[in-house]
């Protein structure tokens, strides 16, 4: 059975609607805190080639962390299985910024995409190539066709206030946990977050965790086995401290960013993207988080 995946998106952006004020757009990132908070944008990208969107679909937006999911899949596909030499697998059960489990951790971060495992990985990414973040843009460019790129003011507020994250940089340094310098893999990192894309810009560029690693142009990313992971540990670690309930909700790995967006695979059939700022307490999308539930429900797919 073909499912109607334009009629679904159109009824779950009628179901979000009374969410949309609910939440709080990201404050500590000055042009984020200027972002208006009602706004819904849905994308759902299937294996056979087909395309569904509704609301602001084609608004791009800062995709903050959703940027980690890139950053682990290049340092993946340069070094393998030697990545988790550095950083672990494990949900943090913390705050995604957390200096004391790093330092009770000994500078090994929990999972790549909290901020401390981040910057591990980049700092693998940044062996490959002096400027880490371009390597990165440049593989999603070359998935999506278009013309992505950061968002130099996101950026710049990103590293003026970013002393936790700088805090983080250092305390890596000194258990030996970072191989460059803190301020190099400081400012990658700062333009890494700031990327900028639209909800279907970001399931074209993340439809390879669909189909077993192969991106929508036809080239191979990453290997099953290292998409197989990549989506293993976005479902415990992608969605900071609510790991559980969106696998009770959604039943998809998902990798969130402060910024609104939310990223949802169901591996063989669908990538699904989302987009709505307001932010619940633990820094989901709360619309977004709604409507990826709704998904799964009227479609009947999720990995469970």
């Amino acid at each position: 059975m073909i499912l109607d995946y334009q009629g679904i998106l159109e009824e779950i952006e009628e179901e979000v609607r009374p969410l949309l004020s609910v939440g709080r757009v990201a404050d500590y990132i000055a042009p984020l805190a200027a972002v208006p908070l009602e706004q819904f944008g849905m994308t759902v990208r299937t294996l056979d080639g087909r395309q569904f969107s509704v609301g602001n679909a084609t608004q791009r937006f800062s995709i903050q962390s959703i940027a980690k999911v890139f950053n682990l899949t290049v340092a993946i596909e340069r070094e393998g299985d030697s990545v988790w030499q550095r950083v672990g697998r494990e949900p943090s059960g913390s705050s995604f910024n957390s200096l004391v489990q790093l330092e009770m951790e000994r500078g090994i971060p929990r999972n790549p995409f909290i901020n401390a495992g981040a910057l591990v990985v980049l700092d693998t990414v940044l062996a490959h190539a002096t400027d880490a973040e371009d390597l990165i843009l440049e593989f999603v460019r070359s998935n999506t066709g278009t013309d992505v790129g950061y968002d130099l003011e996101v950026a710049r507020e990103e590293s003026r206030a970013g002393y936790r994250n700088r805090a983080l940089a250092h305390f890596l340094k000194s258990f030996d946990n970072l191989r460059n310098e803190p301020d190099e893999v400081l400012d990658a990192y700062f333009r890494l977050c700031s990327l900028s894309m639209n909800c279907e810009e970001l399931a074209s560029a993340l439809y390879y965790l669909a189909s077993e690693g192969v991106t929508i142009k036809g080239r191979r990313m990453a290997t099953r086995q290292q998409t197989k992971r990549v989506n293993a540990v976005m479902l415990t670690c992608g969605v900071y401290d609510e790991a559980g309930d969106y696998a009770y909700r959604v039943g998809l790995p998902a990798k969130s960013g402060v910024g609104g967006g939310v990223v949802a695979v169901m591996p063989g059939e669908f990538v699904a993207t989302v987009w709505s700022p307001g932010l619940s307490p633990k820094g989901n999308s709360v619309a977004g988080t709604m409507a990826l539930e709704l998904l799964t429900t009227k479609t009947g797919l999720s990995i469970f």
